[in-house]
C-alpha cells in the first residue's frame, strides 16, 4: 500500500510540473495612439504603400504588443516566452499548467487558451511535407529554356505571361519553411544572388539572422519559384525579390511553430511583402494532446489560421500547400490550407490528374478546399548542391502556383489581393463544377490575364470619380448599362465617413461635409465595383 501511494504521489507531481505550451492574450495596447500617429514606426513605407494601392486602413492589429506585458510575464518564474503576435495581441508561453494559469490574475491578461484544449475552461499531418527524391541529370520577349521544368510552367501558362515581360519583377515572396543551406552557393541560385533577389531572412526558431541552415526543404521550395539553371529549370517567378523565414523546428512538432509562423508573418507585412508561401501544415504534434481536430479545420479557430487570414486583410496573399495525406485514414487539408482566403493549392501530375498523396476538401463548415490544382508529382526542382532533381508534394504546387501569381500581380499592379485571387479562381478548368478532389482546378493564367485587361479597361474607361483633388464635390459616372448603386467614402483609418445611393449614368456628391484630407472609396454597382482614393483641399 506503502508504494502504491508514493507511485500516486510521482505520478501527481509529474503531471504537476510537465510543461505546457499556451497562447496567453493581452486586452489593451496602450501605447497605440502614438503608432497610429506615427505609422513608420510599426511598417515599412512599401508596406504603407501597398495598403494605400488597396485602400487598407491602418489599425489596432497592426500596433505592436506592449512590451511591458511581456516583460511582466517573462519575470514570472517557470515562464518562458516562446513567440509574440501583434495581429492577434498574444504571446505564446511555455510553463506548468499552474504558473500559466497564475498569469490570469494580471489585469491585462485577457484569457489564456491552453494547446491542450482539455485544459480549458471557458498539425501536424506531415511538417514539410517530406518528399521523395529522384537524380536527374531586356524589355524584349522573354522566351526561358525551361528545359525538364517546362511542364510544370506551362500548363498552368505562366510561359505565356513570361513571355510578355511578366517574371515577377517588382514583387516580394516570403518564403516560410524549414532552412534554406545551399541558397548561398549552388548555381541555381546564383541568378537570384547576382542580382540582389535575396532581400534577407531569418531564423525564428533559434533566433538569429543565419537562414541559410537547417532543413534543405525550404531550399527545394525556392529553387521552384527563383531557381535558374538553362535548359533544366526555370523558377515560375524567376524576377520576384525574396524573403527567406524559418519558422519550422524539423526536430520536434509543437504548436509553438505555428506562433512562429504568424510572428513572420507580421514581419513580412512590416516589410511590404506582397505574397506568403508556405509548404507547411500542421494537424499532429509530438503530444497528442495538441493534436487538431477536424472540426477545427474551419478556417476560424487555429491560431496559425487566424493569423494567416489577417495577413490577408493587410493586403497580402497567402498561397499554402493543401497537404499529403491525401491516400491515409485523415485525407483532409491541414491548417493554415483551411483559412478562407488561404491558396491552397493541391497537387496533380505531369497529365493533370490529381495524385494520390494530395489532401483533400472540403473544410469541416462545408467550402471547397483544395483551392486549385498544380504540378506537384516529378517537380523540377534543385537540391543544396545545385542537383536537379524531382520530387514529390503538395509542397512544390504551392510555391509554383505563388510564384505564377506573383507574374499575374505585376500585370496589374493597381489590384487588390482579392481582385486577384478571384481571377485565378475563375480561371480554373473546374470553376463552374468545382469539388472536394480538385477544387477549382487548374487556373489558366493566360485567361487570367487577358479577363484581368479587358475588365480593368472596362473599370477605367465606364467608371470615375473626379475632380481629384477637389473641394466640395466630386462627380460620379456609371457606364450605359448600369442601373443602380452607391459610393461610400471611407477615412483613412478605415471608417465610414458617407454613402450614397446612385440612380442614373452621373452623379455630383457633395463633400462639404468631411475634413480636408485623404480619403478612400468603394463604387458599387450591380456587376462591378471599384476602389480609389480622393483628396479633399
Amino acid at each position: 500500500m506503502k508504494n502504491f501511494y508514493i507511485l500516486i504521489f510521482l505520478l501527481l507531481t509529474t503531471i504537476a510540473s510537465s510543461q505546457e505550451d499556451a497562447w496567453v492574450y493581452f486586452n489593451a495596447k496602450p501605447n497605440s495612439q502614438f503608432y497610429f500617429d506615427s505609422p513608420l514606426q510599426m511598417l515599412s513605407q512599401r508596406a504603407l504603400d501597398r495598403r494605400t494601392k488597396q485602400n487598407i486602413a491602418i489599425d489596432f492589429k497592426d500596433v505592436p504588443v506592449e512590451p511591458t506585458y511581456i516583460s511582466q510575464v517573462e519575470a514570472v518564474s517557470g515562464i518562458s516566452v516562446m513567440a509574440k503576435s501583434k495581429w492577434l495581441n498574444a504571446i505564446h508561453v511555455r510553463g506548468t499548467q499552474a504558473v500559466i494559469n497564475s498569469l490570469k490574475t494580471f489585469s491585462f491578461v485577457a484569457k489564456v487558451d491552453f494547446a491542450n484544449k482539455t485544459l480549458n475552461t471557458s498539425g501536424k499531418i506531415a511538417k514539410t511535407y517530406k518528399n521523395q527524391e529522384q537524380n536527374k541529370t531586356e524589355k524584349s520577349k522573354v522566351d526561358f529554356t525551361y528545359g525538364t521544368s517546362a511542364n510544370q510552367i506551362q500548363m498552368l501558362n505562366g510561359h505565356l505571361l513570361h513571355q510578355q515581360n511578366y517574371t515577377g519583377s517588382g514583387k516580394i515572396i516570403a518564403i516560410m519553411d524549414g532552412g534554406f543551406p545551399g541558397v548561398n552557393t549552388a548555381l541555381p541560385f546564383q541568378r537570384l544572388r547576382d542580382n540582389n533577389q535575396i532581400l534577407g531572412g531569418y531564423d525564428y526558431v533559434n533566433r538569429n539572422n543565419n537562414f541559410y541552415v537547417g532543413d534543405n526543404h525550404g531550399t527545394l521550395v525556392l529553387s521552384s519559384i527563383g531557381g535558374y539553371k538553362e535548359n533544366a529549370l526555370v523558377g515560375s517567378a524567376p524576377d520576384a525579390s525574396y524573403y527567406l523565414f524559418i519558422t519550422e523546428d524539423v526536430r520536434n512538432e509543437n504548436p509553438v511553430e505555428e506562433s512562429l509562423w504568424v510572428e513572420a508573418a507580421e514581419n513580412a507585412d512590416m516589410l511590404g511583402v506582397d505574397i506568403i508561401n508556405t509548404s507547411l501544415g500542421y494537424f499532429e504534434f509530438d503530444n497528442p494532446a495538441y493534436n487538431h481536430t477536424y472540426s477545427e479545420m474551419n478556417g476560424i479557430t487555429t491560431f496559425m489560421s487566424k493569423g494567416a487570414e489577417i495577413a490577408f486583410s493587410r493586403g497580402i496573399i497567402v498561397v499554402a500547400a493543401a497537404g499529403n495525406e491525401g491516400a491515409t485514414s485523415n485525407p483532409h487539408i491541414a491548417v493554415p490550407a483551411d483559412a478562407v482566403s488561404v491558396i491552397a493549392v493541391g497537387a496533380v501530375n505531369a497529365t493533370k490528374t490529381k495524385t494520390s498523396f494530395s489532401s483533400i476538401g472540403p473544410s469541416y463548415d462545408g467550402r471547397t478546399k483544395p483551392d486549385v490544382m498544380a504540378q506537384g508529382k516529378a517537380a523540377v526542382l534543385s537540391n543544396e548542391a545545385g542537383t536537379i532533381i524531382t520530387a514529390d508534394g503538395t509542397s512544390f504546387s504551392s510555391p509554383i502556383m505563388a510564384g505564377v501569381i506573383a507574374c499575374l500581380w505585376q500585370a496589374f499592379p493597381t489590384k487588390t489581393n482579392q481582385e486577384i485571387r478571384q481571377l485565378i479562381i475563375q480561371s480554373g478548368d473546374r470553376f463552374v463544377s468545382p469539388n472536394d478532389q480538385y477544387g477549382y482546378g487548374i487556373p489558366n493564367f493566360s485567361w487570367a490575364l487577358s479577363n484581368g485587361l479587358f475588365v480593368e479597361d472596362f473599370l477605367t474607361n465606364y467608371f470615375t470619380a473626379y475632380p481629384n483633388p477637389t473641394s466640395n464635390f466630386v462627380t460620379v459616372t456609371f457606364p450605359e448599362s448600369f442601373n443602380r448603386g452607391k459610393v461610400v467614402f471611407y477615412s483613412v483609418l478605415g471608417q465610414k465617413v458617407l454613402e450614397k445611393n446612385i440612380i442614373g449614368q452621373t452623379d455630383n456628391i457633395s463633400l462639404e461635409s468631411l475634413s480636408k484630407g485623404t480619403y478612400f472609396y468603394q463604387i458599387e454597382s450591380d456587376v462591378f465595383s471599384k476602389s480609389g482614393k480622393i483628396i479633399k483641399q
